[in-house]
């Protein structure tokens, strides 16, 4: 599935699976809310997902 260029994205955790709502272009690394672990970095452009990408988040 390709990331769409929508400002926000649905983000499984690698280590919990949760779900989660992030930036699509963060300015700092994202941390899983329920268990810690990595789940985006920034890059000066669209984050580098460690997540798995679920779906972006429509208006």
């Amino acid at each position: 599935m390709t990331r769409a260029p929508a400002p926000f994205w649905i983000v499984k955790c690698p280590d919990c699976s949760t779900e989660q709502t992030i930036f699509s272009r963060p300015s700092t690394t994202v941390n899983c809310s329920v268990c810690g672990a990595t789940l985006a970095t920034p890059t000066g452009g669209q984050a580098k997902l460690r997540g798995e990408f679920v779906r972006p988040v429509s208006a």
